[in-house]
């Protein structure tokens, strides 16, 4: 899978800063594989995770639209379009638990980064990112796998709420056909 990804990055074209996005099922890998790629690349990795609405954004009109309870406008104007111009920026992570933005992050233009999250693929991020990837898990080892990470409670919340706006997101925008790779993680080690 990686080789497979590093083969397709070294034939998009180098004339601008290049954004790899990867989208897809939680418990996928999605961090897991940005990681490694990080390693090989020698590259930032933005996570959406940073980019979840802040309290006040989350109306039921917002979280009504796919892919609406995440802030793609700010991700976009804080972090795409400035890395795409090449330009040093900053911008401040939403710590959910803390229910606030935290500490800005200052980022130097290189020559590619990773997006990586579910929504990384958004329909306002797509133009953005040269190359769009989906991760996808079976049912079964996609429970397993958030029980191990986040415990029973952690599984019923994934369960009742995340995995069925995910879901909701894939459907409404055929992601996994639109994506240029997609891989099923269910049996593959991140080694």
């Amino acid at each position: 899978m990686i080789r497979q990804i590093l083969e397709q990055i070294r034939r998009l074209p180098g004339d601008h800063p290049l954004v790899v996005a990867i989208d897809g099922r939680c418990a996928s890998g999605k961090s897991t594989l940005a990681a490694k790629l990080q390693q090989g690349l020698h590259c930032p990795v933005f996570s959406l995770d940073d980019f979840f609405l802040r309290p006040q954004q989350r109306t039921p009109q917002r979280l009504a639209q796919p892919g609406g309870n995440v802030d793609y406008e700010r991700f976009r104007q804080e972090v795409l379009l400035p890395w795409r111009e090449g330009k040093p920026f900053c911008y401040r992570p939403y710590d959910c638990h803390r229910q606030a933005l935290v500490e800005p992050v200052s980022v130097q233009p290189g020559p590619i980064a990773i997006a990586e999250g579910s929504y990384s693929c958004h329909p306002a991020l797509w133009d953005l990112a040269d190359l769009h990837l989906f991760l996808t898990v079976d049912p079964a080892a996609q429970q397993q796998r958030i029980q191990q990470r986040n415990g029973p409670e952690g599984w019923k919340v994934f369960q009742a709420k995340w995995i069925p706006l995910e879901e909701a997101y894939f459907s409404a925008f055929s992601l996994a056909r639109r994506c240029e790779l997609c891989f099923d993680t269910t049996h593959y080690r991140f080694e």
